[in-house]
């Protein structure tokens, strides 16, 4: 009887072998990086989609101006509760970014428009309902160019900052190719459900942005990107140890991107690097977006660049300084300050 047991047991254990090794084969892991790659190129997903024309000033926007509501579009504000309630645009609705993508059905077919302070943290939100098919943009500089009231965020960070790593001499860093590719491990086997998963961390993350002064400090730390045109690099010089990946920066392009750095995007705003940094992310890249990009490095000198400032803070053709009116938390109106 125990012979008998004992071949029964091995023959289970036999079994249990030849199983596992037989669905080894047939289910081998999948590479979930290149999974959601080939699903974001399948669907029209690729960079220049998600950060193409993202921007809306508000001084492009059809503003009602008898109640300064947007009739247009469906307005998603994501500041903090207590700022939206001391002002916001008239039929605002307050949503915090991490649950941005619950509230793009309420839209019911609208544009959306999503405002922050400066329109920074704005593009990740849309960089995530744009992923999934909503047509979405930020309001360009945010809350801080809709009324005098909030242009502090703005105003008291558009500076010009002195450090020896912001260099005016030199080419850019000759692209490296890289041979391997961000590790994903969301433990989803199709294309949409890892997108849903990385768009879910991307939006629960709130450490994406850097000061210039940590990055002016110590560039060595960062794998830089200068999102700018080549013209623009001669004119105002850029970050020491720069490469400049902008026409190249797509899924194709995704191999001159060191996958074990971290990577520092940086523009003239912080805006369009928010954007693009939110797209990597999904992707599985560790970055960074230089906050205020280079409005915070050399505010002066774009500002007096014909071909800067509408991209400059309090540029004359920037859409920096509306004054329209906005409403507290009781429905109160503040009108324009004269």
């Amino acid at each position: 009887m125990k012979s008998l047991f004992k071949l029964l047991l091995l023959g289970l254990i036999l079994g249990l072998v030849f199983t596992n090794c037989k669905k080894e084969e047939e289910d081998p892991p999948i590479d979930e990086f290149e999974v959601l790659a080939q699903y974001l190129e399948t669907n029209d997903l690729d960079l220049p989609v998600i950060n193409g024309s993202f921007a809306k000033a508000g001084s492009a926007l059809n503003v009602n101006t008898t109640d300064f509501s947007i009739p247009d579009y469906y307005v998603i504000d994501i500041r903090s509760a207590t700022d939206f309630d001391l002002g916001h645009i008239k039929n605002a609705v307050n949503v915090p970014l991490a649950n941005i993508l619950a509230e793009g059905p309420k839209a019911n077919g609208k544009p959306i428009l999503v405002v922050c302070y400066t329109g920074q943290t704005a593009g990740r939100g849309v960089a995530a309902l744009r992923f999934k098919g909503y047509e979405a943009y930020t309001l360009k500089w945010g809350m801080a160019a809709w009324h005098n009231f909030f242009n502090g965020k703005w105003a008291n960070n558009a500076t010009d900052y002195v450090s020896p790593n912001w260099i005016s001499t030199g080419t850019p860093i000759v692209n490296q190719t890289f041979t391997t590719f961000p590790e994903l491990v969301t433990e989803e086997t199709t294309g949409e459900k890892i997108l849903d998963a990385r768009i879910a961390d991307m939006l629960s993350n709130t450490t994406w942005s850097v000061g210039k002064d940590v990055v002016l400090a110590n560039p060595e730390n960062y794998f830089i990107n200068n999102y700018w045109t080549q013209t623009t690099w001669d004119q105002f010089g850029h970050i020491k140890g720069a490469y400049r990946i902008n026409e190249e920066l797509n899924l194709a392009g995704l191999k001159y991107l060191d996958p074990e750095a971290t990577i520092l995007t940086y523009c003239y705003t912080g805006q369009t690097s928010s954007i693009t940094n939110a797209w990597l992310e999904v992707l599985g890249y560790n970055t960074l977006s230089l906050s205020f990009g280079t409005n915070g490095i050399i505010h002066s000198a774009m500002l007096a660049h014909p071909a800067t400032t509408k991209f400059t803070w309090g540029g004359p053709d920037a859409g920096s300084n509306l004054n329209f009116g906005y409403y507290d938390k009781d429905g109160v109106l503040y009108d324009p300050i004269p």
